[in-house]
């Protein structure tokens, strides 16, 4: 054992040294409070006058000439999707999602190129691509509240295009069908001097 454990006179020198730097940060401690007791008495000060509130302005909603809508790999076919773009294009939006929903209940054909049978009507071959138009009843769906948001009127669909999406494996090693969806809505009379 060492002389530092059992000197007296160290431990006597500590205990000075505890005292003297407590002596030291009290009087900090009371600048402080002191300042403290400042700061408050103004923040009452400031308390007391009347309060101005600001007045604030509605969000202006933002202004666009067109709406859009995406769907990203939708899962329908491809084919079936450019024909009903085709077939949506330049109409009215209520007039679209009204009769693609015909063509959901098995009420009307959708025109189609290639090798598909006749149908009845003005139209040479079509069919009735029932889980493509019901994806594009809700797009369309969203694609009217989008032109509602940005307060465009009387919106007519000006382009709709469907691209091949991802196709990813299914069962047994059975491709799935994915297609990317994008429709544009503008207003009817952009673009013309009335």
């Amino acid at each position: 054992m060492t002389e530092k454990n059992y000197n007296p006179e160290q431990k006597q020198h500590k205990s000075v040294n505890k005292q003297q730097k407590t002596q030291k940060v009290q009087p900090i401690i009371n600048k402080k409070s002191e300042k403290s007791t400042e700061v408050k008495a103004e923040e009452n000060k400031e308390e007391a006058k009347p309060e101005v509130k600001e007045i604030k302005k509605p969000a202006e909603k933002p202004k666009k000439t067109k709406a859009i809508v995406n769907g990203f790999d939708v899962p329908v076919s491809t084919k079936h999707s450019m024909a009903i773009c085709r077939f949506i294009k330049r109409k009215k939006i209520s007039q679209a999602i009204s009769e693609l929903e015909q063509v959901a209940k098995i009420k009307k054909p959708i025109p189609m190129k290639g090798e598909i049978p006749h149908r009845k009507g003005k139209m040479m071959s079509g069919r009735f691509p029932q889980k493509a138009a019901k994806q594009f009843v809700i797009l369309l769906k969203s694609l009217s509240s989008n032109a509602n948001y940005f307060g465009i009127e009387e919106p007519i669909i000006i382009e709709a295009f469907a691209n091949i999406g991802a196709r990813p494996f299914g069962r047994h090693g059975i491709r799935r069908k994915r297609t990317h969806i994008r429709i544009v809505a503008e207003n009817k009379f952009v673009g013309k001097k009335a």
